[in-house]
């Protein structure tokens, strides 16, 4: 199965990733759209910035995913190796939010549900944004 990956020595930190993910999974057909709104759409991807390296953080659709095994109502599940949630399921217990050990699922604006990285499946055609829009080429899909 095709994961996103990162290298370290090329991520920039300029954060675009970070856009290209809140946009397309915003609803909204453009990023000026997305972000046009009262509401900032939240990404799934975040940067973190340290003294000499940058990287991007996602989700890593885990073998053994805790996530899946800590969500008491079923809303988080595994298809083809890709961890998705089913956001009519989710109560906002943010177990799974606590389970991850990356730090990978983050709460929604409404904060009533979590989001999470789903590779893009449901948009941009299966591209994940993150690596359609990543200048320096730092984010990848691919299998390894």
């Amino acid at each position: 199965m095709k994961k996103v990956y990162v290298n370290e020595d090329w991520c920039l930190a300029c954060h675009l990733c970070e856009y290209y993910c809140a946009a397309a999974n915003s609803g909204a057909d453009s990023m000026i759209k997305a972000f046009a709104g009262g509401k900032k759409p939240i990404p799934r991807i975040k940067v973190e910035e340290g003294s000499g390296i940058n990287f991007a953080v996602q989700c890593r659709h885990c073998d053994e995913p805790a996530c899946v095994k800590g969500c008491i109502t079923g809303a988080l599940s595994v298809k083809d190796g890709v961890i998705s949630c089913d956001e009519s399921r989710c109560v906002g217990c943010y177990t799974c939010v606590m389970s991850c050990p990356y730090g990978c699922i983050v709460i929604s604006e409404d904060s009533s549900v979590i989001q999470k990285c789903d590779l893009c499946l449901k948009n941009n055609n299966g591209e994940p944004a993150c690596v359609k829009g990543c200048p320096n080429g730092a984010i990848v899909l691919e299998e390894r």
